[in-house]
């Protein structure tokens, strides 16, 4: 692609997970694994957890067999450039961004990810809710390590990885400048976010999570709903099975998200969705 003038961006956070937005309505622009790093270089680029290239399905090759379902396609990209199947906190910034371009109005809307079609609700007072479809629990026995500490951790899929440990105080998670170690490795092939999870009160709990890709985050809500589904099930409940309802109060480091998982067992994350700045870059920066 020639760039000729400025491309424009935004910037926006679920709770302070934060992103680049990049509107690419007819998926134009050319987005190769570095300079997604570059746009998500908090020091001499705009700075995110990751990127979200606002894409028509029916421009996207990876959106078009969704295109009928939903006319938006979320090509998201962790920070390091890489392709994630899903974020959780991106969808809902990413239907706010829709929100304030005028191409939809509060109320419902179908965002198709490389996930699957997520369907959310904007509702008037700010909030937004997403339904994150069901949670995958395989049978893996798996353990996170940090340092020289190991913990049992939860294997659940929310359309991507994640390793869920119960700790005893956030803090036992160490810094997290680097990744967890996780074992046996084969469980996740393709690497896998890490929540380290305590108990706040019946129904709470709080985590830090090292995303993969991204490093230690804010927030992650696809993690906040593994983290959810490892806390009923480890509490005895089972929505599916036991057809009752079951509601966690997730904080994390940036906010609070509030994850229902229903009695078919479809998870709804509710939490806010924030757009903080837009602006034009600069087509020499960006043509490296």
């Amino acid at each position: 692609m020639s760039i000729a003038r400025q491309v424009p961006f935004l910037k926006g956070h679920g709770t302070e997970n934060d992103f680049v937005i990049l509107p690419d309505p007819d998926g134009v622009l050319e987005l190769p694994a570095d300079v997604v790093a570059r746009l998500c270089d908090r020091r001499a680029g705009i700075g995110g957890d990751g990127l979200l290239r606002v894409v028509r399905s029916a421009r996207h090759p990876e959106g078009r067999a969704l295109a009928e379902e939903a006319e938006w396609f979320m090509d998201y990209r962790n920070a390091d450039g890489s392709v994630a199947e899903m974020c959780g906190n991106g969808v809902r910034v990413f239907a706010r961004c829709l929100e304030r371009a005028g191409l939809v109005s509060a109320g419902d809307l179908a965002v198709a990810t490389r996930a699957g079609v997520r369907r959310v609700h904007l509702a008037k007072d700010g909030a937004v809710t997403v339904q994150m479809g069901r949670a995958v629990l395989p049978a893996d026995e798996v353990t996170v390590t940090v340092g020289e500490r190991s913990w049992p951790a939860r294997h659940v899929g929310m359309g991507n990885p994640h390793a869920v440990a119960f700790v005893g105080d956030l803090g036992d998670a160490g810094p997290l400048r680097e990744p967890p170690l996780v074992a046996p490795a084969a469980a996740y092939p393709h690497g896998t976010n890490v929540e380290f999870v305590v108990d706040r009160g019946p129904g709470h709990v709080a985590l830090r999570v090292h995303e993969r890709g991204s490093g230690e985050t804010r927030s992650c809500g696809t993690g906040a709903c593994a983290a959810m589904v490892a806390a009923a099930r480890r509490d005895g409940a089972d929505p599916a099975t036991d057809g009752v309802p079951a509601t966690y109060t997730v904080d994390v480091p940036g906010g609070r998200l509030v994850i229902t998982e229903r009695a078919d067992g479809e998870i709804e994350m509710t939490g806010p969705a924030v757009i903080v700045a837009e602006g034009g870059l600069d087509p020499d920066w960006l043509a490296g």
